[in-house]
């Protein structure tokens, strides 16, 4: 989220794949209250510049994926002329089903190390805005990094160590 307020990409969602994440959340945080979450939605869509999809629904019967309940992410990313899908399930999302639209489908890593290729300075403060955000409790880069690898992010991790001093 903090380098998607840089406007380095354009991240785009609905409130059905926020209706999504928030239930995956609460089904593996219970610790956390749904109106805490709700919030988080809330600040995602006030400072992600044009982030909402709408009018994409239409599209969803016409689309086939392995796992129909994924076809709106789809269809939203159709509507809103993506080229990317950014997700840690790629095989939901094979690369025949994407191809006619022009769209693929790329692990979170994959897509963050681009972006850090891109643009090291504004990937690293983004990161550096992050770590500073958690108090709760606070993380030295150390854990910081720990926290990302443990999250699937290990390229990411990897690259961002060279860049430790800017974290």
């Amino acid at each position: 989220m903090h380098v998607a307020v840089t406007d380095l990409y354009r991240a785009k969602w609905t409130e059905a794949i926020h209706d999504e994440w928030i239930r995956n959340v609460l089904k593996d945080r219970p610790d956390l209250k749904p109106e805490q979450l709700l919030r988080t939605r809330d600040l995602m869509n006030a400072h992600v510049r044009d982030c909402l999809v709408t009018g994409y629904k239409t599209l969803i019967d016409a689309i086939t994926l392995p796992d129909p309940n994924d076809r709106h992410v789809l269809a939203a990313a159709i509507s809103a002329g993506a080229d990317l899908i950014v997700t840690f399930s790629l095989r939901d999302f094979p690369e025949e089903n994407l191809k006619p639209f022009g769209i693929e489908a790329q692990h979170p890593d994959d897509f963050l190390m681009f972006q850090l290729d891109l643009a090291p300075n504004i990937v690293c403060a983004a990161a550096k805005r992050h770590r500073a955000r958690l108090r709760n409790p606070p993380k030295d880069v150390e854990e910081y990094l720990a926290t990302l690898e443990a999250q699937g992010l290990a390229q990411r991790v990897s690259s961002l160590r060279r860049f430790a001093e800017l974290l």
